[in-house]
């Protein structure tokens, strides 16, 4: 049970007698919400962590981490050579450099440099670990193979997800080189900002938004892109208005595909509120405080944790499973459930009971913040890191399994 205990999901805490092992990591660039790992892997007392990637993500506009003079942070810059090809300046010479006895890569197999890294530091006695989503589905055929070639260039793993670590042992894969590190944001900001917000703030903010503040409310935060599916969402509360329940919707981001969505909602005659792009994690956590359950019908990823970390329960589509580990934090009928993907229907019918109960609110409230505690949190990640730097065994620990 996850309610009420907040530890004895935790490895152990690890030391060694042993030279503190330096180690580089290298990543494209470190996120915003990564500054707490970061920051802990700083402060380690196990191992030295020197960390290498460029100033922005070559991919979205997210914002690049700033971190305290503790951080030995040093350029690596990325290059798109072509489509989801990279080269990685810098990361070679990391590899090869005397002033590391191991190296940690961010491993895309699409990413030239990081081959030659991964097989220079080997070959310069170096332990190398990849840190990646590892097997998203069973590597099959010409590509299967191809993802086997570029992971066996590691003694060690750390897997986001579970998921991805079943597919690598059904391949005859070592288990105990494969760690779990799952993933986190800034708990302790989190926290912090948790603690701030009582039941009168949420009604207010209801309020101040909603002309019905008593409706059921779902919300979504991420960026606002096709992948996330949200016109399913509105779709499903389409249907819900038709069969005379009305629920109010709060969207937080921007995107491409924010001026549909907004159309969607307005044709369909909702109760919605367009939030906008927010980085402020007070104002985060109040809007996601003020409702009662978060939907996001395509990709999750962290859109998970930003949500059970305030107590709030997650709907995603199971095909998640094999793109976003972060599904793996929803336990059907405790932190959330899953439906068909695609399929309003389904979703409707997943969503009825989040909606029509609010009486154990509470309940599943704990459930969530326990989850996001216990697993994906950066003492969770920070405790797995030094146990694969330390060359210990993986330890799976007792999670309780989804259904992903």
């Amino acid at each position: 049970m996850l309610a009420g205990d907040t530890t004895s999901g935790m490895p152990p805490v690890v030391h060694s007698p042993e030279p503190r092992p330096r180690v580089a990591v290298v990543y494209h660039f470190f996120a915003h919400y990564r500054k707490a790992v970061v920051e802990r892997l700083a402060r380690s007392r196990v191992a030295t962590f020197t960390f290498f990637g460029d100033d922005h993500d070559y991919e979205a506009p997210i914002k690049c981490g700033s971190f305290s003079p503790l951080v030995d942070l040093r350029p690596c810059p990325t290059h798109q050579i072509r489509g989801s090809w990279m080269w990685q300046g810098g990361v070679i010479g990391v590899a090869a450099s005397k002033s590391f006895d191991q190296v940690i890569l961010l491993a895309n197999a699409y990413w030239v440099a990081t081959w030659i890294a991964a097989i220079v530091g080997r070959l310069t006695g170096k332990r190398v670990i990849f840190w990646s989503h590892g097997f998203l589905s069973p590597p099959t055929g010409v590509k299967g193979w191809f993802r086997r070639m570029f992971f066996g260039l590691a003694h060690a793993h750390l897997f986001y997800g579970r998921t991805a670590k079943r597919h690598a042992i059904a391949i005859g894969w070592d288990p105990t080189r494969i760690h779990a590190v799952h993933n986190c944001l800034d708990l302790d900001h989190q926290r912090a900002a948790r603690a701030t917000i009582d039941a009168r703030a949420t009604a207010a903010c209801r309020t101040a938004l909603f002309k019905d503040p008593a409706l059921p409310t779902v919300i979504c935060s991420c960026r606002l892109v096709p992948g996330k599916k949200l016109g399913l969402l509105i779709e499903a509360l389409a249907v819900f208005k038709r069969e005379g329940v009305g629920v109010n919707m709060i969207i937080i981001g921007d995107g491409p595909d924010r001026q549909r969505l907004e159309r969607l909602a307005h044709d369909a005659d909702l109760s919605a509120h367009f939030e906008g792009a927010c980085y402020n994690e007070e104002r985060i956590a109040l809007l996601t405080m003020s409702s009662d359950l978060t939907v996001c019908p395509g990709f999750i990823g962290l859109t998970a944790m930003h949500s059970m970390v305030y107590g709030v329960p997650v709907i995603s589509n199971r095909s998640s499973s094999t793109t976003a580990p972060e599904v793996e934090a929803i336990v059907p009928g405790r932190t959330g459930d899953l439906f068909a993907d695609g399929n309003v229907d389904d979703l409707v019918r997943v969503m009825r009971p989040w909606i029509a109960t609010r009486s154990d609110r509470e309940t599943v409230r704990t459930e969530c913040i326990a989850m996001v505690e216990r697993y994906w949190s950066p003492d969770y990640q920070l405790a797995i890191i030094e146990r694969a730097v330390l060359g210990r065994p993986a330890d799976d620990g007792d999670y309780p399994w989804s259904a992903a």
